[in-house]
This record gives C-alpha cells, structure tokens and sequence, in this order.
C-alpha cells in the first residue's frame, strides 16, 4: 500500500473544523478513544516539544506510550509512535483502511481525521497504558477534541497563528484552545499573554477545572537547546507531577532523566552537513521568528549569521523576516518545496536583500560555499522545509 498516495486522496477535502465526522467515525470504530487514558496538549509553539517530554518520562517510568503529533517532518509513521517507536508501513496500512471502512455516507472525513481516528483505533489495539495527544489546529474543534474525561489537559503558549480560522487576537485563538478543557480535570499553562490567559481562566473556571501555573526549569534539566524549552521542560514537569498525584508510578529519577534524555528533530537541531555544521528550525510563525533569533543573539552575540528561510503563504512572512534577519546577516531566501509558499522574491524585499537560487538546495549550497565556517547557518521558516532536508539528505548525525 502506497501510504502517500492513499492519504493524498482526503487531502481533496482540506481543512474542515468540526467533530461530526470524527465522532460518528470513531462510534463506528467502537469508540477506541474511550479506551486510553489520555493527555491532551494545545498550543501555539511548543506542543510538540511538550508530547515528547512527557511521553519521554511516562515511558522512563515504564509505561506503554502512545504518542500522536503533526504534521511529520520524514514521514506519516512519525506521527503515531509507541514509546517513541513509530508505527510500521503494516500496521499505519491496516489502520488507516479500518477507519476507511468505517466511513458512512455522506460522513467523509478531512485527511487529518482519517489519521486521527487510526491513530486511536491502533492505540487501543495496541493497548496503551497512556496517549499524549498533540491538536492538530487550535482545539475546541480539532478532530483530537474528542476525549470527554483526559487525566490533564495542556496550552503551552498562545500567539498570534492561524488568524484566518482561529481569530485575530489573543483572546480569540485562546477560545478556541481552551476549548480542550474538560469538567473537572486540571489544565496546565505555559506562559500565556495576559489576554489569553484571562479567557483561558475563565473557561477553566466555568468547568470547574484546576490552572496549574507552570514555571521554566533550569537549563541543566533539558537536554533540548533553546530558553524557550525551559518553559516547555516546566510543562512537561507540572504534567508529570500531576499524573503522579493521580497515582501514576512516575519517580523523580524518570522525570529528570527523561528530560535530560529527549530529543526533537526540527527544533534547534544542530547536523554535521558534510562537515559544515548547520542548524534546522521549523519556527513557522512570528512567535517562534522571535525566539529563534534571540537564541542566535544570546549564542553568537554581534555575530553574523546565513538564514535560509521559506515560509508558507498561510504565516507572517514580513513579520518572520523582519524578526530574523538583521543587518549583518546574509540572507537566502527559498521556496518549500510541494506546498504553497511565499516567493523567493518577495522574502528578499522584506528583508532588503537575499540571493535567490533556482531552488533551496542550491541556495543551501550556495551558503555553505560562500560564508566563512564559522558562521551560524541555519536553515528554517517551515517545518515542511525542514522535513525536505532530512529527507533529502538523510539521517545527519546530531551535534
């Protein structure tokens, strides 16, 4: 079976919010989401990084871990994972054509759904002792928001992303998150602006659900590189402390290693690019823009950099440009490959200047050719450009 070609024939059906489908879906399955404990994490930046701390720790304490994310950055089986082990070409095939048959009509399902609720059936036959389940977009609609008791639920940060469906502030983008709160169970947050906060409390409120503050651990806590994970390590901790509360076996000693121990393709992720070393980022909105930048600053103070950026149509491109290239720097600009992106062209007048190649791999060699070795290359503005890298290039050893 042709996982690509298979996946390719929903994607027809694009973004749709909503959970009709995805519950008379998973009804029809059996309700297998039902079936698995569940943690459930939303946010702007920093989910991700989140589902692969606690998985980490949960796993580290000896639990049988399902994990679901997106988007991918090598391939669809890296979206489904058990203990950090994605699922195989077999088993994704046999699950993604059980939920296919499953499918009413006049009930079909965008391609994000279908994945989803082959995601749930295959963690329920695998008999998870726990999931940790990453929205796909915003929450309150998000065909993950299924789950009516989740042991907690997470917002790591919220900024402005995604405008066109989720709104056009703060306090909007942080309804709809909010949406994952559930009656009753604790919700932890990352640091939120004071707008979104004040509407994330307030639904939290309503539903009688516990806000537990979660605060940045220290550097020598995490392995993942960046400030910005410190806050992420916090959640993961805060989470973990909870499910403990709950009576989940989960010692120190597995928290502290575990947080130490993981690893996030994509995010400040340091390759050896035949012995040129370069850093990939899939900071794809403002929000992660400006943190991406003050890492580079804090780490190479008054030094140049190269950026080879693309960035996708649906983003803050001028804002992203603005917040990463400065004056100093050199500046490729790309387009990403198979999804729409912003023109080359168009980077480069934002930034005031930028050397356009025919595509990003010539620019990437270009930058490699032109700057001196010990200037920060860093490749990033979309984690489909990242993923284009890793795929292209293969398994580079991690630095």
């Amino acid at each position: 079976m042709d996982i690509n070609a298979y996946l390719a024939d929903f994607n027809k059906f694009g973004i749709c919010l909503g959970l009709e489908r995805i519950q008379q879906l998973l009804q029809d399955l059996g309700n297998p989401h039902q079936l698995v404990p569940t943690v459930h994490v939303a946010g702007t930046n920093g989910k991700g990084s989140v589902c692969a701390l606690v998985s980490a720790g949960l796993t580290a304490a000896g639990y049988r871990v399902g994990r679901y994310i997106s988007p991918h950055l090598y391939s669809w089986r890296e979206r489904i994972t058990i203990n950090g082990v994605w699922i195989s070409t077999a088993d994704l095939a046999q699950a993604l054509i059980t939920a296919s048959q499953a499918i009413l009509p006049g009930q079909m399902p965008t391609q994000f759904e279908l994945l989803t609720a082959a995601a749930w059936w295959y963690f329920a036959q695998q008999q998870v002792d726990i999931a940790v389940i990453e929205t796909g977009l915003g929450g309150r609609l998000d065909a993950t928001n299924v789950i009516d008791r989740p042991l907690v639920t997470v917002i790591s940060s919220i900024a402005l992303d995604h405008c066109q469906r989720l709104g056009n502030t703060v306090a909007a983008i942080a309804a709809e998150k909010a949406g994952i709160i559930k009656a009753n169970c604790p919700v932890v947050l990352g640091h939120l602006p004071t707008a979104a906060r004040q509407v994330v409390e307030q639904v939290a409120q309503a539903r009688h659900s516990e806000v537990i503050q979660a605060y940045p651990c220290l550097p020598e806590q995490i392995g993942l590189r960046g400030e910005h994970q410190l806050i992420n390590g916090g959640i993961a901790i805060a989470t973990l402390n909870i499910l403990q509360a709950q009576g989940w076996q989960i010692s120190p000693e597995a928290i502290s290693t575990s947080l130490k121990q993981t690893q996030w393709p994509g995010r400040l992720q340091l390759v050896d690019h035949a012995h040129r070393q370069i850093w990939l980022d899939g900071a794809h909105n403002l929000a992660a823009a400006i943190a991406l930048r003050a890492y580079f600053d804090r780490t190479f103070p008054g030094q140049a950099c190269g950026w080879v950026i693309g960035i996708l149509t649906t983003k803050d491109g001028q804002g992203m440009i603005k917040a990463l290239v400065a004056d100093q720097d050199h500046f490729y600009p790309v387009t990403v490959p198979d999804h729409q992106a912003i023109a080359p062209e168009l980077l480069a007048s934002w930034a005031g200047k930028g050397e356009i190649y025919p595509n990003w791999q010539a620019s990437l060699e270009a930058a490699i050719a032109t700057l001196e070795p010990q200037t920060p290359l860093i490749l990033c503005g979309s984690l489909y450009l990242v993923g284009a890298y890793l795929q292209t290039y293969g398994d580079q050893p991690s630095l």
